[in-house]
């Protein structure tokens, strides 16, 4: 495949295994805390990571050069940040509102670069984003937007989106990386990042806040462990960061946006049935999004075929 349609393959593969991560999350929590669930997907996840490295690209490319303390933060934020905090956010979110919340992503980053580097969001961002947040409020209050002013949006939907933050910044870091391939920079920041997780769940246990799961437990999620660390870890975050590096984030964010969809779609599949006020909410939120790329995008062209024009605002490349 060449590059641009590769890149669009890897980040559809993304989008539909992320999009049914969220009811399969979901389904695993009821049986093994979210510390705990992390810790063993990413425990099995980046021991795949390192052998595949390994035999793709040498024993030699298993050392950071260097770059360890750079890529062990960015582990941390992109795998034990986004995991533990958006997981734990899920035991008390429906999986279809965290698929929601994750959609922002691009938005999101819109303001990471504004507060880390001063790079002022472009006006139709700041439009996309007042309409991307009421569809949202729509979605988590269930049709009821009255509702939100007596707590209908919990704290589990703002962990996620804590978790949504840090795994933007692990992608914003990843610039700073550009000459290692997918796989070594995926591989090396999941199993950096594994020991925060791992470190994290042991304070939480002793501090008696998660408990350790049974056997029996963790063999009643086997297969909903198997598909979060193998699709879901390893297969698309390998993919998502492939897609970045061939069609840039901004085309990852557009396809992206599917994520919510195939989280409606399963839920739907599985009897959840949203009311008109609720699928207006969603539809409002991905075409916000949607339209914002996409009126980037045409800005950033115009741009280009007119050098001589300075752009007012300046106009972030969304993860």
């Amino acid at each position: 495949m060449r590059g641009f349609t590769a890149g669009v393959v890897f980040a559809t593969t993304t989008a539909v295994i992320w999009g049914g991560q969220f009811v399969v999350a979901k389904s695993a929590i009821g049986e093994v805390d979210p510390f705990w669930l992390t810790t063993i997907r990413y425990a099995l996840a980046s021991a795949v990571l390192l052998l595949l490295l390994a035999l793709f690209e040498g024993r030699a490319a298993l050392r950071p050069d260097g770059r360890g303390r750079q890529l062990f933060w960015l582990g941390t934020l992109g795998f034990a940040g986004f995991n533990l905090l958006a997981f734990t956010g899920l035991q008390h979110a429906e999986p279809q509102n965290a698929a929601l919340v994750v959609a922002l992503a691009p938005l999101v980053t819109a303001i990471v670069l504004w507060l880390r580097d001063g790079v002022r969001p472009a006006r139709v961002t700041g439009v996309a984003m007042g309409v991307a947040l009421f569809g949202v409020a729509l979605v988590i209050s269930g049709g009821d937007p009255a509702s939100i002013l007596h707590g209908s949006i919990g704290w589990g939907d703002g962990l996620v989106l804590l978790g949504v933050i840090s795994f933007v910044l692990y992608t914003l870091g990843a610039s700073r990386h550009a000459g290692l391939s997918p796989l070594r920079y995926t591989a090396l920041t999941a199993s950096l990042g594994w020991l925060s997780i791992a470190g994290a769940t042991v304070l939480a246990t002793a501090a008696g806040f998660v408990e350790v799961p049974s056997t029996a437990s963790v063999a009643n999620v086997t297969p909903e462990i198997l598909y979060l660390a193998l699709p879901g870890a390893v297969v698309a975050v390998l993919t998502w960061n492939a897609a970045v590096g061939r069609i840039g984030a901004q085309n990852v964010a557009l396809i992206g946006n599917l994520i919510p969809v195939v989280t409606f779609t399963v839920e739907i599949s599985r009897g959840y049935r949203p009311n008109g006020v609720e699928l207006a909410g969603a539809a409002l939120t991905l075409s916000a999004l949607a339209a914002n790329n996409l009126l980037l995008r045409r800005r950033a062209a115009t741009a280009a075929t007119r050098p001589e024009r300075v752009e007012k605002d300046v106009i972030p490349e969304a993860a």
